[in-house]
């Protein structure tokens, strides 16, 4: 049987793998997508979506308990996991299923199976019918990555679980152990305490959510101690003891091994990429600690193969993926391209309150020899956001002394995952500190804060 072609095969459609199927149809190429698991992969099914779509329901959940401050009157306040959980997966699939619609309309050819590269060009699937060989003179490695499972904490599905088993939880946590205090890791250590488990959080690094500016993890850090977490900076998850519904953890703080007792244990210490079983080795395709090495167009250095995404390492972001994925379909086309930028991708991370960032934190601008101005202001100094019932808070600008280029922004509160986009359009457009005080921003509306903490580190701040 003769091998069909396509111009363009990718495999994988996740984020990165769906998105650069429908752009390379939408120029003209013929392009096959080829999919082990699920349509939208785990951004859509497994992370992302549902967890925002669970985090939705916690924070519903946390202000029907302030009715009183804004003259409501709410008794009798209770929640259903099982009924939030469903309400999770449900949006998951109605969203697995918009992208199969979406790859049909651009007429893209879907294949659910599992992918190898025998050889340059061409792509084997194994699908439930038997085995079918495409070939392509270029082809998308966009396979995504999973979970890191460090020895001897492993998940089990019981008592250690994966984001996978917390988005299903077997059980609601009395005692909940998160580890690692990245997105992932902050984002369902918020969820369940606010449904109120008793969570501690275990970090390694000197600091939670380490990639964030440390003043935005120092009030983060605040604020969820405020909320009843338990945080444990500089520390680690030494060993797990497994009995008959509970865990006790050895976790080493400050040179001592301590132990300490829990009924649930969720892991989220990171995330490898998904390269075993393609071939990649055999074709020559450079792996460094589980991700593919690629240049800043994606290419894998061997001729029409390229990697983008997760598989292709940081920052471990949807919106990078998709990002990336229309850059190679767009290339692949012959058009020309820019690349993407990790630097001006902006971070959000879920949890109550809401966190934000782009570009350099306070200590990286400084490290890279900027003189820099900094500028900060208060969510207590906003109308809205005191009309909200949401006063805890704060945006911080950074700024080149020299120039005027903005080069970081950093954002703890209220919405700041939507406001963030503001300073990422800034950045894309190579908005100075001019530019930004020139702009008028409504009021009443919590941007208004994203033009006072430009004032304010021009020492021209008017509402603090």
């Amino acid at each position: 049987m003769a091998a069909k072609s396509f111009d363009m095969i990718v495999i994988g459609a996740g984020p990165g793998g769906y998105v650069a199927a429908i752009r390379g149809a939408q120029l003209g190429l013929s392009v096959a997508v080829i999919e082990r698991e699920h349509m939208g992969g785990i951004c859509l099914n497994w992370g992302c979506i549902p967890t925002k779509a669970m985090l939705r329901s916690s924070e519903v959940f946390h202000l029907m308990h302030r009715a009183k401050e804004f003259g409501l009157k709410a008794d009798g306040i209770g929640y259903d996991l099982e009924a939030v959980v469903k309400r999770s997966r449900a949006i998951a699939k109605q969203l697995n299923s918009g992208v199969g619609h979406l790859l049909k309309k651009n007429k893209v050819t879907a294949i659910m199976g599992e992918a190898t590269l025998p050889a340059k060009g061409k792509v084997s699937v194994k699908t439930d019918s038997g085995t079918e060989v495409l070939e392509a003179p270029h082809i998308v490695l966009a396979t995504g990555a999973r979970a890191r499972e460090l020895p001897g904490l492993e998940a089990d599905g019981d008592l250690v679980w994966t984001y996978k088993h917390a988005l299903m939880p077997p059980r609601m946590p009395k005692k909940l152990l998160v580890i690692g205090s990245g997105a992932i890791g902050i984002e369902f250590a918020s969820f369940y305490n606010t449904l109120g488990a008793e969570t501690t959080v275990v970090e390694v690094m000197d600091r939670i959510l380490p990639v964030e500016d440390a003043e935005i993890s120092g009030m983060a850090k605040k604020a969820f101690t405020k909320q009843g977490m338990t945080i444990l900076e500089k520390a680690m998850v030494k060993k797990l003891d497994r009995q008959k519904g509970k865990v006790t953890a050895h976790v080493e703080i400050g040179g001592k091994v301590e132990t300490r007792e829990f009924d649930s244990v969720i892991s989220a210490v990171g995330i490898v990429g998904n390269t075993e079983g393609l071939g990649l080795e055999a074709l020559g395709v450079k792996v460094d600690r589980t991700h593919v090495v690629t240049d800043t167009h994606c290419r894998t250095g061997v001729e029409g193969i390229y990697a983008i995404g997760d598989l292709a390492g940081a920052p471990w972001l949807a919106h990078k993926a998709s990002h990336e994925g229309v850059m190679v379909a767009e290339m692949i086309a012959g058009k020309k391209v820019h690349p993407v930028k990790p630097e001006s991708i902006a971070g959000c991370t879920y949890c109550t309150p809401q966190i934000a960032s782009v570009g350099m934190t306070e200590a990286q601008a400084k490290e890279a020899g900027h003189k820099i101005r900094v500028g900060h202001f208060p969510f207590i100094g906003n109308g809205k956001a005191i009309a909200l019932g949401e006063p805890e808070g704060m945006i911080k600008t950074i700024f080149d002394d020299k120039t005027g280029e903005l080069l970081g922004a950093h954002m703890i509160g209220a919405e700041v995952t939507e406001l963030i986009q503001g300073y990422v359009v800034g950045r894309q457009l190579e908005t100075t500190e001019e530019d930004l005080m020139h702009a008028v921003f409504p009021h009443p509306t919590l941007s208004e804060m994203m033009h006072e903490a430009v004032l304010d580190a021009y020492d021209r701040v008017i509402h603090i």
